[in-house]
């Protein structure tokens, strides 16, 4: 199901599936231009790296997936809505598909990326925090974006309220700034969103070749947990109407 939606989506385009990984590919290029290149832009400090664009990449290139995952994931299943009237099929299989069919792209550009910031990071045992926060990422991925199907089944504006949240989350996380930026006060705020703990635990590992903190793994898990008690209320009180309003 996930090949075939990856087949689905650049059906009809010279370059096929390809298109998946070039789009992230030249974002990261973009940013190396512009920041790095053009505009040699240094960042404070106090920042875990001097260069902009090799800050902005280790935060955007996640984001992005995350993105693509929960706006996918959303609209699973509206899009899926004649197939599941017609045949009983659990709905987490679409929900899956979406955001696997995600994952397949960005998992080896992440492994790519973990490759080529080695010359910043250094070849240590942090580099082995990365799976461990694929996974996390790819779980946080599925469970949010299961909620949010449910939610989009019920109201179908739950698609636009999605849209609007994550063209702000990423000014409501570290990615565009460093976290020691924001006022220490209000740092709070950025763990609103679920997608800051792994962004520093990447910036931790990539940028600074360290272990990530025992917060990143602490807000992750909390986050975890929080969906998946949210979830298994949705799925029990939708049970019986989901297809309906399908």
């Amino acid at each position: 199901m996930t090949r075939r939606e990856l087949a689905s989506r650049y059906a009809g385009s010279a370059a096929g599936v390809l298109w998946a990984y070039l789009q992230p590919l030249l974002m990261v290029a973009a940013y190396f231009l512009v920041f790095d290149v053009v505009f040699a832009m240094r960042m404070g400090d106090n920042a875990p790296t001097a260069r902009v664009g090799t800050y902005l990449v280790v935060g955007a290139l996640p984001w992005l997936a995350f993105c693509e995952s929960l706006s996918r994931g959303a609209s699973s299943l509206v899009d899926a809505g004649g197939l599941l009237q017609k045949n009983a099929l659990p709905p987490v299989l679409f929900v899956a598909r979406s955001v696997l069919a995600g994952w397949v792209v960005f998992v080896p550009l992440m492994a790519a990326l973990t490759l080529s910031y080695i010359p910043v990071s250094g070849f240590g045992w942090a580099l082995l925090a990365v799976p461990l926060l694929l996974v996390l990422q790819g779980a946080l991925a599925l469970l949010l974006a299961h909620i949010l199907a449910i939610l989009a089944a019920a109201v179908r504006d739950t698609l636009q309220v999605l849209a609007f949240a994550l063209s702000v989350g990423i000014f409501l996380s570290p990615i565009l700034f460093p976290i020691s930026l924001f006022p220490e006060t209000w740092r709070w705020v950025l763990y609103a969103n679920p997608m800051t703990a792994l962004v520093t635990g990447y910036q931790s590992v990539l940028l600074q070749g360290v272990w990530p903190g025992a917060a990143v793994w602490v807000v992750a898990t909390g986050w975890l947990t929080l969906l998946a008690l949210l979830l298994n209320v949705l799925i029990q009180r939708s049970r019986d109407e989901l297809v309906d309003w399908l």
